[in-house]
């Protein structure tokens, strides 16, 4: 009973917004909206086999578009760290109907130190953290980024983004991944060159096999 009262008056205090097309939720609805839960732009192609280098597939519970993309340029432009919760969510749900049983740990695409300092936070290890524990896991950081690189969003060809990554990262610690198949993730794959990079690393560095997840990637 006091849980339902605090609820109901956190409701009325502090309203929550939609994630993905920030109307007001009633109360005890969390996250999305119901229209939002019906109409996003979701990944129907399910595992992703035909996108990249170095790794197996990508997984994304939606496409990079509307109103999901709005949403994630809020949360890595906008201080939306909290986004990360429901990102998570959704992108633990497709690793588990994907990827079950394919990977042995789980990393992320890392920022660089002076990319952490401007946004303030790691978007990509947030929601890591996030997918990890609604999966009953953890993340463990293997991947490091050496190399300041322009943003992939103003690349135009993918041979021009393959090349602005390349060896932007190194391996924290050979030992955690050697033998390992590793689960990759980020918010976005476009053209694949950034997790196909962090791939490439990963399996120089003796990873047995690598897997992707992003929480949304552009394409049909």
């Amino acid at each position: 009973m006091k849980e339902e009262i605090f609820t109901g008056l956190k409701d009325l205090f502090f309203p929550q917004k939609c994630v993905l097309c920030r109307k007001l939720l009633k109360s005890r609805q969390r996250h999305i909206c119901p229209e939002c839960a019906k109409s996003a732009p979701e990944n129907t192609r399910g595992l992703i086999t035909d996108t990249g280098e170095f790794f197996s597939g990508c997984t994304a519970p939606y496409r990079y578009d509307g109103v999901v993309r709005e949403a994630v340029h809020r949360y890595k432009f906008n201080n939306l760290q909290g986004y990360c919760e429901f990102f998570g969510e959704k992108v633990a749900e497709v690793v588990d109907r994907d990827l079950a049983g394919k990977f042995d740990i789980i990393t992320w695409v890392p920022l660089s130190k002076a990319g952490r300092r401007k946004r303030g936070y790691d978007q990509a290890m947030l929601l890591a953290m996030a997918t990890a524990l609604n999966l009953n896991d953890v993340a463990a950081e293997t991947l490091r980024k050496i190399k300041n690189t322009m943003a992939q969003s103003g690349m135009t060809g993918a041979a021009e983004r393959r090349a602005n990554v390349m060896g932007a990262y190194e391996v924290t610690d050979e030992e955690l991944i050697r033998d390992k198949r590793v689960l990759v993730i980020d918010d976005v794959m476009t053209t694949g060159a950034t997790l196909g990079e962090c791939a490439r690393t990963l399996l120089m560095a003796g990873a047995k096999e690598v897997w992707c997840a992003v929480f949304a990637y552009a394409g049909k």
